[in-house]
Protein backbone atom coordinates (compact mmCIF):
# COMPACT_ATOMS: atom_id res chain seq x y z
CA UNK A 1 0.00 0.00 0.00
CA UNK A 2 1.45 3.34 -0.91
CA UNK A 3 0.92 5.84 1.28
CA UNK A 4 -0.97 9.48 1.14
CA UNK A 5 2.25 11.10 3.35
CA UNK A 6 5.12 10.48 0.84
CA UNK A 7 6.39 13.16 -0.89
CA UNK A 8 8.84 13.74 -3.69
CA UNK A 9 12.42 13.42 -2.64
CA UNK A 10 13.74 16.51 -3.91
CA UNK A 11 15.05 20.29 -2.52
CA UNK A 12 12.18 22.69 -1.90
CA UNK A 13 13.50 26.50 -2.42
CA UNK A 14 11.47 27.35 0.21
CA UNK A 15 10.11 24.42 2.74
CA UNK A 16 6.84 24.84 4.56
CA UNK A 17 8.84 24.42 7.83
CA UNK A 18 11.11 26.11 9.95
CA UNK A 19 13.98 24.11 11.63
CA UNK A 20 14.94 25.69 14.69
CA UNK A 21 18.66 25.81 16.11
CA UNK A 22 20.64 25.01 19.52
CA UNK A 23 19.83 27.51 21.99
CA UNK A 24 16.15 27.63 20.78
CA UNK A 25 13.97 26.93 23.92
CA UNK A 26 11.19 25.37 21.55
CA UNK A 27 13.96 22.22 21.51
CA UNK A 28 13.70 21.61 24.82
CA UNK A 29 10.72 21.42 25.56
CA UNK A 30 8.98 17.83 25.38
CA UNK A 31 6.25 16.66 22.76
CA UNK A 32 3.24 15.32 23.63
CA UNK A 33 1.47 12.13 22.70
CA UNK A 34 -0.58 12.19 19.59
CA UNK A 35 -3.95 11.45 20.54
CA UNK A 36 -5.62 10.52 16.73
CA UNK A 37 -3.43 9.93 14.04
CA UNK A 38 -5.90 12.09 11.58
CA UNK A 39 -5.74 13.86 8.28
CA UNK A 40 -4.31 16.59 10.04
CA UNK A 41 -1.01 14.73 11.46
CA UNK A 42 -0.43 13.22 8.05
CA UNK A 43 -0.73 16.83 6.68
CA UNK A 44 2.23 17.82 9.37
CA UNK A 45 4.50 14.61 8.51
CA UNK A 46 4.06 15.13 4.66
CA UNK A 47 5.34 19.22 5.68
CA UNK A 48 8.12 17.44 7.80
CA UNK A 49 9.28 15.32 5.14
CA UNK A 50 9.72 17.85 2.40
CA UNK A 51 11.51 19.99 5.01
CA UNK A 52 14.16 17.10 5.81
CA UNK A 53 14.52 16.80 2.49
CA UNK A 54 15.41 20.36 1.58
CA UNK A 55 17.76 20.32 4.27
CA UNK A 56 19.50 17.08 3.27
CA UNK A 57 18.54 15.34 6.53
CA UNK A 58 17.72 11.58 7.19
CA UNK A 59 15.18 12.86 10.27
CA UNK A 60 13.58 14.85 11.80
CA UNK A 61 11.79 15.21 15.17
CA UNK A 62 8.18 17.63 15.13
CA UNK A 63 10.18 19.81 17.90
CA UNK A 64 12.58 21.03 15.38
CA UNK A 65 10.36 22.41 13.28
CA UNK A 66 8.96 23.78 16.60
CA UNK A 67 5.20 21.82 17.10
CA UNK A 68 4.96 19.95 19.93
CA UNK A 69 3.86 16.10 19.17
CA UNK A 70 5.22 13.03 18.86
CA UNK A 71 5.85 12.45 15.49
CA UNK A 72 9.59 11.48 13.74
CA UNK A 73 10.37 10.87 9.98
CA UNK A 74 13.30 9.07 9.15
CA UNK A 75 14.75 8.26 5.62
CA UNK A 76 18.40 6.52 6.03
CA UNK A 77 18.47 6.39 2.42
CA UNK A 78 17.24 9.91 1.05
CA UNK A 79 19.02 9.45 -2.20
CA UNK A 80 17.08 5.91 -2.95
CA UNK A 81 13.45 7.04 -4.47
CA UNK A 82 12.23 3.88 -3.85
CA UNK A 83 13.16 3.40 -0.35
CA UNK A 84 10.06 4.80 1.66
CA UNK A 85 10.78 6.92 4.96
CA UNK A 86 10.24 5.58 7.90
CA UNK A 87 7.24 7.87 10.24
CA UNK A 88 7.19 7.24 13.64
CA UNK A 89 4.14 8.49 16.06
CA UNK A 90 4.29 8.10 19.52
CA UNK A 91 7.80 6.04 19.57
CA UNK A 92 8.76 3.92 22.21
CA UNK A 93 12.27 1.90 22.35
CA UNK A 94 11.13 -1.39 24.17
CA UNK A 95 14.03 -2.95 24.19
CA UNK A 96 17.95 -1.59 23.46
CA UNK A 97 20.53 -4.45 22.13
CA UNK A 98 24.13 -5.54 21.30
CA UNK A 99 26.88 -3.55 21.53
CA UNK A 100 26.91 0.31 22.43
CA UNK A 101 28.85 2.07 19.63
CA UNK A 102 30.31 4.96 19.01
CA UNK A 103 29.79 6.67 15.82
CA UNK A 104 29.48 10.29 14.69
CA UNK A 105 26.39 12.61 14.77
CA UNK A 106 25.16 15.49 13.38
CA UNK A 107 21.60 17.10 13.39
CA UNK A 108 19.70 19.89 11.50
CA UNK A 109 19.51 22.09 14.24
CA UNK A 110 23.09 22.16 14.73
CA UNK A 111 24.35 22.39 10.91
CA UNK A 112 28.08 21.48 10.77
CA UNK A 113 28.68 20.02 13.86
CA UNK A 114 29.64 16.65 13.80
CA UNK A 115 30.91 14.49 16.93
CA UNK A 116 31.03 11.30 18.78
CA UNK A 117 28.18 9.75 20.71
CA UNK A 118 27.45 6.37 22.31
CA UNK A 119 24.40 4.72 21.65
CA UNK A 120 23.12 1.12 21.69
CA UNK A 121 23.54 -0.44 17.99
CA UNK A 122 20.17 -1.88 17.90
CA UNK A 123 17.04 -1.20 19.24
CA UNK A 124 13.05 -2.45 19.40
CA UNK A 125 10.73 -0.09 18.82
CA UNK A 126 6.48 0.30 18.73
CA UNK A 127 5.15 3.35 17.75
CA UNK A 128 1.94 4.10 15.24
CA UNK A 129 2.03 4.50 11.63
CA UNK A 130 1.00 7.47 10.03
CA UNK A 131 -2.85 5.41 9.80
CA UNK A 132 -2.70 5.17 13.70
CA UNK A 133 -1.78 1.27 13.31
CA UNK A 134 0.24 -0.04 15.83
CA UNK A 135 3.65 -1.21 14.73
CA UNK A 136 6.85 -2.72 15.94
CA UNK A 137 10.29 -2.58 14.59
CA UNK A 138 13.79 -4.30 15.33
CA UNK A 139 16.31 -1.93 13.79
CA UNK A 140 20.73 -2.01 13.91
CA UNK A 141 22.98 0.43 13.00
CA UNK A 142 22.29 3.97 11.04
CA UNK A 143 18.14 3.75 11.24
CA UNK A 144 18.97 2.32 15.25
CA UNK A 145 21.03 5.09 15.90
CA UNK A 146 18.49 7.25 13.40
CA UNK A 147 15.69 6.59 15.58
CA UNK A 148 17.41 6.88 19.37
CA UNK A 149 18.19 10.59 17.80
CA UNK A 150 15.11 11.23 17.20
CA UNK A 151 13.26 10.13 19.96
CA UNK A 152 15.59 12.42 22.39
CA UNK A 153 14.60 15.28 20.50
CA UNK A 154 11.04 14.17 21.75
CA UNK A 155 12.27 14.69 25.01
CA UNK A 156 14.24 18.05 24.82
CA UNK A 157 17.75 16.05 24.62
CA UNK A 158 19.93 16.91 21.54
CA UNK A 159 22.67 14.91 20.54
CA UNK A 160 25.44 17.10 22.12
CA UNK A 161 23.76 16.55 24.99
CA UNK A 162 25.66 13.13 24.83
CA UNK A 163 28.74 13.78 23.64
CA UNK A 164 31.37 12.86 26.10
CA UNK A 165 34.58 14.73 24.60
CA UNK A 166 34.19 18.07 25.92
CA UNK A 167 36.91 20.04 24.70
CA UNK A 168 36.01 19.00 21.15
CA UNK A 169 32.43 19.81 21.87
CA UNK A 170 33.20 22.93 22.81
CA UNK A 171 35.47 23.71 19.64
CA UNK A 172 33.02 22.33 17.41
CA UNK A 173 30.35 24.47 18.75
CA UNK A 174 32.36 27.70 18.97
CA UNK A 175 33.89 26.55 15.50
CA UNK A 176 29.96 26.94 14.09
CA UNK A 177 28.75 29.41 16.17
CA UNK A 178 26.80 28.14 19.04
CA UNK A 179 27.54 28.48 22.37
CA UNK A 180 28.06 25.68 24.75
CA UNK A 181 26.10 26.60 27.38
CA UNK A 182 22.81 25.57 25.15
CA UNK A 183 24.26 22.36 25.89
CA UNK A 184 22.36 20.38 28.69
CA UNK A 185 24.57 17.29 29.61
CA UNK A 186 22.93 13.84 29.86
CA UNK A 187 25.93 11.77 29.92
Amino acid sequence: MTSEVFVEKKKLEQPPLEIHTLGDRVLRMPAKRVSRVDSEVRQVVRQMLQTMYSADGIGLAAPQVAIHKQIIVIDCEPDEPANQPLVLINPTIKQFEGEVCVFQEGCLSIPGVYLDVKRPEAIAVAYKDEYGRPQTLTARGLLARAIQHEIDHLNGVMFVDRVENKLALNQELGKHGFSAQAVKSVS
